[in-house]
């Protein structure tokens, strides 16, 4: 066993808690509180589980007894208004567990699948102290995973008349202590101004004692109540052998305390509790406001993520209109075409279906769904197309957690937090050596400074503006990028966007605009019935030519398609009662090779017979060569085409000569394009259109994909840029390059001030309460000035 878990003898192996003699209970040569710890370190050590034990020393709770509790949990009726996913083999529930403190819980709790058979994954979010549980519930039920979870320390908060407000339970303990510093710091001053200006009247001298010892008293509830929280940060640090910022804070606190105490023992003077409450005041007003921080980054966060993707709603008329999502209210009808998010419940209105949940279960196995069932949000609908009835309005943040899931996340380097990391790692060991040469030197010169200084050098030199640095910066640049209609998946993106260094774009419905292609048709034409069976094949599918031509053909009768199968990059097959229809490239018809004007062309093939073909002569996208020009400058250009090279001349005299033009490419060949530039080490953006290109985006190192009009929601994206801002990626890959400029010079910022103010430390000219106050000044500093920086240069013009 790793002797990060040897503990005292007199404290329990399992939850750290002091054992009482008559209740001891031995196991395993180990000694534990009480059998229910016990109990929990046998189930552990069945399950090859005792790994728990090496993350942190004690991390466990001793488990209550709940006999009884759970047993609502047994109405299937309760579950379902508890379950997020409800399917016949798959639920899943998010519960909040207070006990959630430490490595070993996530490290537990995200293999629940090892002591419960039935429990597909679990994902715990360790801010929110939440678990999120995928399980089957053919194997296992609700209520056991519950009363599993509590024997083993981690009952969940659960409360059926307000659960949502109850999972958000707000902490105030931040509040109460620093309200408790504030009281003892202001009576401390107030009894020690008569010491400050060396009053030396009778009743001074006959009472000094007493006063000293009341501020003695004063002292203690910010020394053990409001600073608490620095000991135990300390100390489990040490544990797991790590020494964190905490180690050297809680170490001047105790300096401070120990020598003021001495000072009043032996009749030196009053000491310095003024100083060290007021230090403990500060140092939790600098926490408070850097929680706040993260509470206003996180709105922001969720504020971004009103990605404009639009669905079809049909109007009582049976209209039908693309609106933001949004915009979906309880009753309306959608209609869903072929790969197509369902971002909202509903009730299948269509008779029946073919739903894909692998975004949401990561099973990628279909699940046939009949008219009148329920379809949850996050299903991707395959084949023709369906209607629903919305059951609930869209959850933005629902489908955030979708684009977020861990499946579609891409391995990147963390290189923010590595800095981070790297310089906190280093910093606090050299803190403390610093703080024990100084107090040594000062020791022989003078032992109030000496104090002084090693007190204050432990306070001055605090990182937490270092910290913070990274995640505010990249937060409030997210902002300003979803203000501006690039709304990003994550922070880590911006860091990727600035390390590009080459650029991929789509053609159709990427550099082309949907909205002005020019359409004309050629061959044999099409009578009403034929159009007819055209419009509603065109209805199913979501690629933008069938977009286009789908609104270029006039209003017919809907009817629903026997069958309905597209494949991606080639074409659709569809079957009515009247007819058969396909249409697509040449090569998906197998009819004729393409002629020698190597235009556009969508094909129609009806009942086996070749009618002719749908001509686009493309309209490009406002601004496309002046884009192009400025990224020509820093960027390789790649178009990377599915379409033949009819418009190969077209984009030579628009595009720069520097811009490599591929076409003829199927969407895997498009993926192995990317890889193929990854491997001459290319650091690739691709912008496509989010369907016939998913594999590419997902290959690249960032992926955007436009969105016009009706978007297809693709979780392999790493954002989402609306197609009105396509003239501005100039812009953003220049800002994302500036931001990780701010973050640099905000951490030379941050190591400037440390650097300063340990140079007045050490020279003894910097008391610690003077310290105390400067270091959540550093950081409402450095804060303002990434704030400032990431706002000035999203003003500024690049060219």
């Amino acid at each position: 066993m790793s002797k990060l878990v040897d503990i005292k003898a007199s404290q329990c192996y399992h939850c750290g808690s002091d054992i009482i003699k008559k209740d001891e209970v031995f196991f395993d040569e180990k000694q534990f509180c009480c059998n229910g710890c016990k109990t929990v370190y046998e189930i552990f050590s069945q399950n090859d589980l005792t790994c728990y034990y090496d993350f942190q020393a004690s991390p466990g709770a001793t488990p209550q007894d709940i006999k009884g509790k759970f047993d609502f949990l047994a109405n299937e009726s309760i579950v379902d208004t508890l379950l997020e996913f409800n399917e016949d083999k798959t639920h899943i529930v998010s519960l909040y567990i207070p006990h959630i403190h430490c490595s070993s819980c996530i490290w537990i709790l995200e293999n629940l699948q090892k002591l419960q058979s039935g429990i597909g994954a679990s994902q715990v979010n360790f801010p929110e102290k939440k678990v999120r549980i995928t399980y089957n519930p053919q194997k296992t039920s609700l209520q056991s995973i519950v009363e599993m979870l509590c024997s083993i320390g981690y009952e969940p908060y659960i409360s059926l008349d307000n659960f949502d407000e109850g999972k958000k339970k707000v902490d105030r303990s931040l509040i109460y202590k620093i309200g408790v510093a504030f009281f003892c710091f202001g009576n401390i001053m107030l009894l020690s101004f008569p010491e400050y200006f060396e009053v030396n009247e009778f009743w001074i001298e006959q009472y000094r004692d007493f006063f000293r010892w009341l501020i003695f008293a004063l002292s203690l509830p910010a020394f053990i109540y409001s600073a608490s929280g620095y000991y135990v940060a300390a100390w489990k640090s040490i544990k797991q052998g790590m020494l964190n910022i905490e180690v050297p804070i809680a170490l001047g606190i105790v300096v401070m305390f120990i020598r003021s105490t001495v000072d009043i023992i032996f009749n030196y003077g009053q000491g310095f509790f003024d100083s060290m409450c007021g230090l403990i005041f500060f140092m939790l007003l600098g926490k408070l406001f850097q929680q706040k921080t993260y509470d206003f980054l996180s709105f922001e966060r969720d504020y971004k993520s009103y990605f404009p993707i639009a669905i079809t709603k049909v109007l009582p008329n049976g209209t039908e209109v693309s609106v933001q999502v949004y915009d979906i209210k309880k009753g309306d009808r959608l209609l869903i075409r072929n790969q197509e998010l369902i971002p909202v419940d509903g009730i299948m209105i269509s008779e029946n279906a073919t739903i894909d949940y692998s975004f949401v279960t990561g099973e990628a196995v279909p699940i046939s769904k009949k008219s009148g069932d329920k379809i949850f949000a996050g299903g991707k609908q395959l084949g023709k197309v369906i209607e629903i009835e919305v059951l609930f309005s869209v959850s933005n943040s629902y489908l955030t957690q979708l684009w977020s899931n861990d499946v579609f996340q891409k391995r990147v380097e963390q290189q923010h937090k590595s800095i981070t990391d790297k310089i906190s790692r280093y910093f606090t060991p050299a803190l403390l050596g610093l703080s024990v040469v100084s107090f040594l030197y000062w020791v022989f010169i003078d032992v109030a400074t000496a104090f002084n200084v090693f007190t204050a050098i432990l306070i001055v030199a605090c990182p937490c503006a270092l910290a913070l640095t990274a995640p505010f910066t990249l937060g409030n640049v997210l902002r300003i990028m979803g203000n501006r209609k690039l709304y990003l998946k994550n922070a880590l993106v911006i860091e990727q966007l600035a390390k590009v260094d080459t650029i991929v774009f789509d053609k159709t419905g990427t550099i082309t605009t949907n909205k002005k292609t020019s359409i004309t048709y050629e061959g044999e034409a099409l009578n009403d019935f034929e159009l007819k069976l055209l419009f509603n094949t065109l209805r199913g599918s979501n690629h933008p030519l069938s977009r286009r031509l789908y609104e270029f053909i006039s209003v017919h009768e809907k009817i629903a398609p026997i069958h309905f199968e597209e494949t991606l990059g080639k074409g659709i097959e569809a079957e009515f009662t009247e007819g058969k229809v396909k249409l697509g490239s040449s090569q998906f018809l197998k009819h004729l090779s393409e002629n020698t004007h190597k235009k556009t062309k969508v094909h129609v093939e009806i009942n086996g017979v070749y009618k002719g073909s749908y001509v686009f002569n493309n309209q490009y996208r406002k601004g496309l060569e002046t884009l192009f020009e400025k990224l020509a400058a820093h960027y390789n250009l790649v178009v990377l085409s599915g379409d033949n090279d009819g418009e190969r001349k077209i984009l030579e005299k628009m595009l720069p000569a520097n811009t490599s033009l591929v076409f003829n490419q199927k969407p895997e060949q498009k993926l192995d394009f990317i890889k193929q530039l990854q491997d001459h080490g290319n650091n690739v953006m691709m912008i496509g259109d989010g369907l016939n290109d998913a594999g590419a985006l997902a290959q690249s190192n960032v992926g955007i994909s436009i969105s016009e009009n009706v978007n297809v929601f693709s979780p392999a994206c790493d954002g989402i840029l609306d197609a009105s801002q396509f003239e501005k990626i100039s812009f953003f890959l220049a800002y994302s390059k500036n931001a990780m400029l701010t973050i640099y010079m905000s951490f030379i910022l941050s190591l400037v001030y440390n650097i300063v103010g340990l140079a007045y430390a050490v020279s003894g000219n910097l008391l610690p309460i003077v310290a105390a106050i400067i270091m959540p000044l550093s950081t409402i500093t450095i804060v303002s000035f990434v704030t400032l920086m990431s706002n000035f240069f999203a003003r500024r013009k690049y060219h």
